[in-house]
């Protein structure tokens, strides 16, 4: 801002540089420094906090921390590592908010917005004001934690259902309540970041905010690699608003934020006695029903029995001896598993005597529970090798065939990420991965694959996939009697050999085939779509959430008496588009490098190392904007030219080269033109909220992808950023600060 309030005059091109920053702080210094106050360093040090509240507004605390700089990364990491915190525990206890997969992030995204125009008003209010909401909605979701072992009935809802025939309840209210408490509490978090951004020049508080967003990705993803519980992370949370507390005579919302907080972790506490486990992926229970088997839940879901396999309980699963009972003179020497869980597949083959097992399970807490507690031990056998692992990646590894390849129980109940529709198993259950799992077949070879399919399309649609890799349609096993139909499939030579199918056994027509729903690639993973499209249901829930994003920011911008004018429509879409662009990013690694949790945290604090990256070099060299945009589509061109299934290449460090390479490429272009437009700006915190309001709207636009597939994707964050080139550069549509 100018000495007369007006705007500040844009910045020369000598300013740049270390010389010109120091050129920049004696202008700075010399237009706010009191003329009756003698020189000094008190005078120039009162000079500078003039000088920056005038920018944004920004009062130093009286705090344990009182650096601006220190304070932005705290309060990034706060909010980036309570986002990550509230996707992964609310799915672990209200399974069905997981499957509406975005719209906690969504919220987080909304909550920070709405956060940075409120500051405008109240700069001086911290952040432990968000610690109320937090425990409402911390006690919303206790009181209805999903246990689905235990009977529960309410009327008035919409049900989804998944395996063993369970039926999972979606409490509309619940939804709509933890949607609008997140952002809340997300919106409580973030109001120091306004005035931080503001209190410095743009690039550098980017820089800040970043360097704390990469600090609350490796903190939590370091829990995370503890399996530590979610009292630990509520904990650490604490910690952090505590470091960030001012000292000065506590306010009322001071004193209930303490409070709301404390009583989060009494809640916490009193979830931890349970005895629930917490691993990379889910909140496991172990609990022993009527049948006498002990059993795990996971998200409150029942998912695997431990049976003891020469008891064959009337109630154990009927599909694990099928195969064996189909061939019963072939002898399988190697089988491979994927999806042992906690080894009851394990136990059966070994019962069947076959020679070795590769056992390859995704969540490695289970499979310890498996070694604890099965009654059979199969962990203990030296004929079986465990590998933790996601299974198409252990296909893409290894070079071993196998007599036996099982596709176990792999339907997952979380996804790998919050910006994008993949299930843990999405990968497994494509054309590509069952090509692979042939080509790991030794001669003779079978491949099974078994669950609680509960649709009939599902069951044609895998049949129609096994006909065009294997080359003739399966045989099929279903139980309808067992709870919801269990189905085994089986495909390879010698079951393509058997003619006619065996009792209890069919083989598709060739109608059948043709008229079942389209196969799943790894272009479009979606196996439990039945056709691309966004269901109704996800229509009207998005709609609605983005009204209510709609009146929310309103509300907060006349409240906080923001102009209209100070909302950017260039930054708004490029928020939009990068979180589009982040999607790809990790779907593609997904697929070259599996769904484990620490791939996803590498490849996010490598998204926000490149953006440190740019930043380094927008203050190094001005990039022109021309040569931002330029490299920006043409690497979004290589990335469209080239799918991801071309990077499927050995060794594993080439292809993580060149993945890293194509998919990289773009998010650093991108954020040049992000930096190189922010460096500009003059209402730094006005331009972060429409870029954080804009990725929200970009979560809302990931839906495409039912439809259109992740490959052409690429094609929609270009016409995002064609729409952000314009909005800077066509002067009719541009936003003030950024028209040349």
């Amino acid at each position: 801002m100018g000495r007369d309030g007006g705007p500040a005059a844009r910045p020369r091109r000598s300013d740049h540089g270390p010389r010109g920053r120091v050129l920049r702080a004696r202008r700075l210094l010399r237009a706010h420094r009191d003329p009756d106050e003698p020189p000094g360093p008190a005078a120039a040090g009162r000079a500078w906090c003039v000088a920056h509240r005038a920018r944004g507004n920004a009062v130093a605390p009286k705090g344990r921390v009182t650096r601006p700089e220190t304070r932005l990364v705290l309060t990034s990491a706060t909010l980036l590592f309570t986002e990550l915190l509230l996707i992964r525990w609310i799915p672990a206890q209200l399974v069905y908010v997981g499957f509406f997969n975005n719209f906690v992030l969504i919220a987080s995204f909304l909550g920070i917005g709405v956060g940075i125009l409120l500051s405008r008003r109240r700069p001086d209010i911290g952040p432990w004001v968000g610690s109320i909401p937090l425990f409402a909605l911390v006690a919303l979701v206790f009181s209805n934690q999903l246990n689905a072992w235990i009977p529960v009935q309410r009327g008035g809802e919409v049900f989804l259902g998944f395996s063993e025939g369970r039926q999972v309840e979606v409490d509309v209210a619940v939804l709509g309540g933890v949607v609008l408490l997140v952002t809340a509490a997300m919106a409580g978090f973030a109001l120091p970041l306004g005035p931080l951004l503001a209190s410095m020049p743009p690039l550098r508080a980017y820089s800040f905010d970043i360097l704390g967003s990469i600090a609350g990705v490796a903190g939590f993803a370091a829990l995370s690699a503890l399996d530590t519980p979610p009292l630990v992370w509520f904990a650490l949370l604490a910690a952090l608003l505590l470091v960030q507390t001012e000292r000065r005579r506590p306010t009322l919302a001071t004193a209930l934020g303490f409070a709301a907080l404390g009583a989060v972790i009494g809640l916490a506490v009193l979830d931890q006695v349970r005895g629930d486990l917490y691993s990379p992926y889910y909140r496991i229970t172990v609990y022993t029903p009527e049948n006498g088997a002990q059993a795990i839940a996971v998200n409150g879901i029942p998912h695997q029995a431990m049976w003891p396999v020469a008891q064959r309980n009337p109630t154990m699963e009927p599909y694990y001896d099928e195969v064996y009972k189909l061939l019963p003179g072939k002898r399988f020497d190697r089988a491979l598993i994927i999806g042992a869980g906690s080894g009851t597949d394990t136990a059966v083959a070994l019962s069947h005597d076959v020679g070795s097992v590769r056992a390859v399970e995704i969540d490695p807490e289970i499979q310890r529970i498996g070694v604890a507690r099965h009654p059979d031990q199969p962990y203990a056998d030296p004929r079986v090798a465990v590998t933790i692992d996601d299974g198409r990646n252990f296909l893409r590894r290894t070079t071993d065939r196998f007599d036996l390849v099982i596709f176990a129980q792999t339907d997952s109940l979380t996804l790998v990420t919050t910006t994008a529709n993949l299930r843990l198993e999405s990968f497994l259950f494509t054309e590509e991965a069952f090509a692979a799992a042939r080509d790991h077949l030794a001669p003779g070879g079978v491949f099974v694959l078994y669950n609680y399919y509960r649709e009939q399309w599902l069951v044609d649609r895998y049949s129609r996939m096994l006909d065009d890799v294997f080359g003739r349609p399966p045989l099929i096993r279903s139980f309808p009697g067992h709870a919801v139909a269990s189905v085994v499939i089986a495909s390879g030579q010698p079951v393509a050999a058997i003619d006619p199918a065996p009792s209890g056994w069919s083989r598709p027509s060739a109608a059948t085939v043709a008229a079942a729903p389209r196969p799943t690639t790894d272009d479009w993973p979606l196996p439990y779509l039945r056709d691309p499209g966004v269901k109704p249901q996800y229509v009207v829930a998005l709609t609605l959430l983005l009204v209510f994003a709609l009146v929310l920011v309103a509300g907060s911008a006349r409240y906080a008496r923001v102009p209209a004018g100070s909302f950017s429509l260039h930054f708004f879409v490029l928020g939009a588009a990068f979180l589009l662009l982040e999607t790809r990013s990790l779907v593609t690694f997904s697929l070259l490098f599996g769904t484990t949790w620490y791939v996803n945290a590498l490849v996010i604090a490598a998204i926000l190392a490149s953006v440190l990256l740019a930043i380094a070099v927008q203050f190094r060299w001005r990039a022109p904007r021309a040569f931002s945009y330029a490299g920006l589509f043409g690497t979004l061109a290589l990335a469209f030219l080239l799918p991801p299934a071309v990077l499927l290449v050995d060794p594993p460090a080439l292809r993580y080269l060149l993945a890293s390479a194509i998919a990289f490429a773009p998010i650093f272009f991108a954020n040049l033109v992000f930096t190189g437009s922010f460096r500009e700006t003059r209402e730094a915190d006005a331009a972060f909220a429409s870029n954080i309001l804009g990725a929200m709207c970009g979560g809302v636009l990931e839906y495409a992808a039912l439809v259109i597939g992740y490959q052409d994707l690429v094609l929609v964050v270009a016409a995002l950023y064609v729409l952000a080139w314009l909005f800077a550069r066509t002067r009719w549509l541009a936003d003030r600060a950024l028209a040349t």
